[in-house]
């Protein structure tokens, strides 16, 4: 156990704070929106350049995007647009374009083909039918921290905001052609997998590398990857990833999330130098409070886990970039407060689609889903 640890270390020995992002996106057909296998094309043909840029996912009709480690968000951001236009100008030779829900509107489990290779192949042989009912989409957030310590304790601590974050970014209404009435289907049709929870408290490193030993040895895991966490301490990356969030087209959305990710780990860093840091949750409201951001609007309430009371999910999040607003200022990113602003009185990207779905039907809604994608 010793050398494992010794070996984590070793990843967690970097600058503090830079920032990753991950992106899911839907492989539609260019007339219709309908979900096409195209991810080994996609892979078979990128540049030299983009190799390491874009990644499988579970199924053939899903690529993820990966930024390198970026010093700050903006740079993130740019490396966002960057791997869009890309995907943009290849499926104009390959005839596909990228949609960004989610989950997609229509699309059916049954029509999923796997990638084949011996990671998902793992995953497929263990969940069988619920793995293809994984048609889901999301964006992720890797915040570097300079300790595998530190990574377990201010991930104990982040987990209060879960479900705040999750309504921030809600967009998936509707799945296998229904209106599902959450607002983040995702969140439930991804967790149908094991090890997708809020996770509870991890007393120390050592503890968590023995529980991943046992899971592996038990033969629940292959990998440490495959504890899907909403948020875990990232032992490939030295990360903390936040995982919560629903996919979002509006890169201005993506930015926002990004830098409450980015100001989270900061302040509770500081909160944990100055020995103020709070670790311990009651683990079924936790769990609660991420069932009602899934399920419900703004004004649901939920448990304050700074005052012990209850608050609504809109003053969660005000409570959270008021908590963030220093830390947003000393990265630069207090422009991010409008695009909160903007989705508190407008509308999330779920109410978007829903507006939307008003005066339009299916069909053109997953024309939509392609149509609004930034690429600037």
């Amino acid at each position: 156990m010793s050398q494992s640890i010794n070996k984590q270390v070793a990843i967690f020995n970097h600058k503090p704070y830079t920032v990753g992002i991950e992106e899911e996106y839907m492989i539609c057909s260019s007339k219709t929106g309908d979900l096409v296998n195209r991810a080994d094309l996609i892979m078979e043909n990128l540049s030299e350049q983009f190799k390491s840029r874009f990644s499988y996912e579970l199924i053939q009709s899903e690529i993820e995007s990966n930024t390198s480690v970026c010093e700050t968000v903006d740079e993130s951001i740019l490396e966002i647009l960057e791997l869009r236009n890309y995907l943009k100008n290849l499926g104009e030779k390959y005839d596909f374009r990228i949609g960004i829900s989610g989950t997609h509107p229509t699309a059916l489990p049954i029509d999923q083909e796997f990638v084949k290779n011996e990671s998902y192949n793992w995953v497929k042989d263990n969940l069988t039918y619920y793995a293809s009912r994984n048609i889901t989409f999301s964006n992720h957030f890797h915040i570097a921290v300079s300790s595998m310590d530190e990574a377990m304790r201010l991930t104990n601590n982040l987990r209060k905001w879960t479900a705040p974050l999750l309504a921030l970014s809600v967009n998936s209404p509707f799945f296998e052609g229904i209106h599902t009435q959450f607002r983040s289907s995702r969140t439930m049709s991804f967790g149908n997998f094991p090890r997708t929870h809020i996770p509870s408290k991890i007393n120390s490193a050592t503890d968590f590398l023995k529980l991943t030993s046992l899971l592996k040895e038990s033969k629940s895991i292959d990998k440490t990857r495959h504890i899907w966490w909403k948020i875990r301490p990232h032992m490939d990356y030295g990360t903390i990833e936040f995982r919560m969030c629903d996919a979002q087209r509006s890169v201005k959305r993506v930015k926002m999330l990004a830098a409450i990710c980015q100001a989270l780990v900061y302040q509770a860093s500081q909160d944990l130098k100055d020995n103020v840091l709070k670790e311990d949750y009651d683990y079924e409201l936790l769990l609660d409070s991420l069932w009602k951001a899934s399920r419900f609007g703004l004004d649901a309430q939920i448990n304050d886990f700074n005052k012990n009371g209850i608050i609504s999910l809109r003053n969660s999040i005000e409570d959270m970039i008021n908590y963030t607003r220093n830390a947003l200022e000393y990265f630069g990113n207090l422009d991010i407060l409008d695009t909160v602003d903007e989705v508190l009185c407008s509308g999330t990207e779920h109410d978007l689609q829903l507006k939307y779905m008003q005066n339009n039907n299916m069909d053109k809604l997953k024309i939509y889903l392609m149509d609004n994608v930034d690429y600037k």
